[in-house]
């Protein structure tokens, strides 16, 4: 995976065409101060996604042609700018050199040893502080900006286009550099903009994110999103006093820790593992299936062609899970057309909840001496700590099997 550091906006202008898309702009740009007075802020590169919904199979078909040598737009840009911040030297440390191994078994877990390595999140606001642009409110980037990348938010046109520096649209996706990266590329999508706080992961935002791997369309590519109702927190606009008020356990997206992406240069295990259809509803919909002998019990959500069933059914379940403050992560995979859901079980005996990629078979060791002897038992027991006991699980199969005959029926006619 080689890309050419971005030295100037060329690729940028390059990609841009002859005129700017209108989205509904955000003032990131100009805004105004607290006298009134027009004040420049951030503008950073735009991806405006083609206006064709997830539910038409045409763009699924096109991209799926690209060659393998060559890069999506959004590719393009987002490593380019990713290395650039490399070359800068904002991270921490060099993830291209962290050492790797398979854990010896039948399961082949993949190990990294990470000495550096931090817990992955971006930095709180200062108490609860935040900047207040126009009608809306967001975390102060300002002292953050070296680490913001682009935006991605819906286009008004049939094909996608790039504008290289604009204003930050409302209801957009925020990618930012992660200073501790975990694996090659790796990066926070951070929604933006969105008003909605009935549900922590609504299908509007969980639709942009899964575009996002459609686009970028490169099956190293995968996006994780985590749950724990033990550290997940919602914040509300307290309009009065200008900035984010917590209310307590519960997640809304805009915690801005918990959804992440990065590149594997190789399968993860539980892409590779054996699974039975739960429910299938053909004519090129979306099948449910559950995993086999795996240590977590996981679901697979998979669609060739109308992947916004994916997105419409996950999410649902989703939203139910969090109502039962059942914590739980999920992988997007396969360039948007395979979701693996992990549900996890958090008792007295089990507080902590385990990341999407341990989930998915991917272990990271900031002990050269836990990595020398990590077995592939241990990884199992970790795994196994969590997962739902199987009467738990068959409800929550029974709940994403009720979730997606409503939606067939609403899309497909069934």
């Amino acid at each position: 995976m080689v890309v050419k550091q971005l030295k100037d906006d060329n690729f940028l202008l390059k990609c841009a065409p002859p005129e700017r898309a209108k989205c509904p702009q955000f003032p990131f740009g100009n805004v105004r101060g607290p006298t009134g007075r027009l004040e420049t802020g951030i503008q950073i590169p735009l991806y405006c996604f083609a206006s064709q919904s997830l539910a038409n199979s045409c763009p699924f078909g096109r991209f799926a042609c690209i060659p393998d040598a060559e890069q999506s737009i959004l590719e393009s840009l987002l490593l380019a700018q990713w290395e650039d911040k490399m070359w800068k030297g904002i991270y921490r440390y060099d993830v291209t050199s962290s050492e790797m191994k398979v854990i010896g078994g039948r399961r082949k877990f993949l190990a990294q040893l990470n000495e550096e390595w931090n817990m992955d999140r971006l930095p709180d606001p200062d108490g609860n502080e935040v900047c207040c642009l126009g009608d809306s409110y967001i975390f102060d980037w300002m002292k953050h900006h070296e680490e913001l990348l682009f935006c991605v938010a819906s286009g008004e046109n049939a094909t996608p286009e790039l504008i290289p520096t604009a204003p930050v649209p409302n209801a957009s996706i925020l990618v930012l550099s992660n200073v501790n990266p975990v694996e090659y590329g790796h990066v926070f999508l951070v929604p933006h903009g969105f008003t909605s706080l009935s549900q922590f992961m609504d299908a509007r935002t969980l639709e942009m994110v899964t575009r996002v791997a459609v686009e970028v369309n490169n099956r190293s590519f995968r996006v994780f999103y985590d749950c724990s109702m033990e550290s997940a927190s919602l914040y509300f606009q307290d309009m009065r006093k200008d900035r984010f008020v917590k209310l307590g356990n519960f997640l809304y997206l805009g915690d801005l820790n918990e959804l992440k992406a990065c590149y594997f240069s190789n399968p993860l295990p539980v892409e590779l593992t054996p699974m039975v259809t739960l429910w299938d509803s053909g004519l090129g919909g979306i099948r449910i299936s559950s995993l086999i002998d795996y240590p977590i019990k996981a679901l697979l959500f998979e669609s060739t062609s109308n992947i916004k069933i994916s997105v419409e059914v996950l999410a649902e379940t989703c939203f139910c899970l969090q109502e039962k403050n059942i914590p739980f992560s999920f992988l997007i995979s396969d360039c948007g057309k395979r979701i693996f859901l992990f549900p996890q079980m958090q008792t007295s005996a089990t507080s902590h909840s385990v990341s999407g990629w341990e989930c998915s078979g991917y272990f990271l060791f900031k002990s050269r001496n836990d990595f020398g002897e990590a077995t592939e038992e241990a990884m199992v027991n970790r795994l196994g700590d969590v997962s739902l006991d199987e009467q738990g699980f068959q409800v929550v199969k029974q709940l994403c099997c009720s979730i997606a005959s409503k939606f067939a029926c609403l899309f497909l006619g069934e």
